[in-house]
């Protein structure tokens, strides 16, 4: 059955070496700042407000544990891009980051968020190739799929994908296509999750 019992925030940790001392899997989010990562959360969680949202980008701060049926941790990261925060605290965000990829041996998939109307932004695409490069599992949720129809979405997913295999990659992660109103795609990433537990 595809479906969630239970979900609780356990803890904000400002580095790795806070994070909760565990072997529970990890499943962690994280995208552009204001790419829609915590309302897809509160959507895959079937709760309103597990996850902070606002319309202010870089809300999130903290690397974030929510644990999940008592079974598996998911995991809300700090956005990168743009953000209303100063280049010294970017820079930390993505110190914070790049550790808690590279130290926490318990995750098992990265799950990139991605608008799904945008054409692919260069630190996107570079956070790619760093996962990458350091044999980081990740798959690619493209988010606000119900601003356009189900035609356009299918074309700018493979635009999209098309780009990367020109330029970039010779096999593609796998994908969703999501939307936080709709609910579209939630089904998918937790059953996908549940391959792994």
């Amino acid at each position: 059955m595809v479906s969630i019992s239970s979900s609780e925030f356990i803890k904000s940790s400002s580095s790795v070496l806070d994070c909760p001392n565990t072997s529970i899997p990890e499943f962690a989010f994280i995208g552009r700042s204001n790419v829609g990562k915590s309302s897809l959360i509160n959507v895959i969680c079937n709760r309103k407000n597990l996850a902070i949202t606002s319309k202010i980008p870089g809300k999130t701060k903290f690397i974030n544990h929510f644990l999940i049926d008592s079974r598996w941790h998911l995991v809300d990261l700090p956005g990168y891009g743009y953000a209303s925060v100063s280049k010294k605290t970017k820079n930390e965000f993505k110190k914070i980051i790049y550790a808690f990829f590279l130290k926490r041996l318990q995750l098992v998939n990265t799950f990139l968020l991605i608008d799904i109307r945008h054409s692919p932004q260069q630190n996107d695409i570079d956070f790619m190739n760093w996962l990458g490069i350091n044999h980081i599992p990740f798959s690619i949720v493209f988010t606000k799929a119900d601003k356009i129809s189900f035609v356009q979405s299918k074309k700018l997913v493979n635009k999209y994908f098309n780009f990367l295999i020109e330029n970039y990659w010779d096999e593609l992660p796998p994908y969703f296509v999501t939307s936080s109103k709709s609910k579209e795609g939630r089904k998918e990433l937790i059953s996908y999750i549940k391959k792994f537990i």
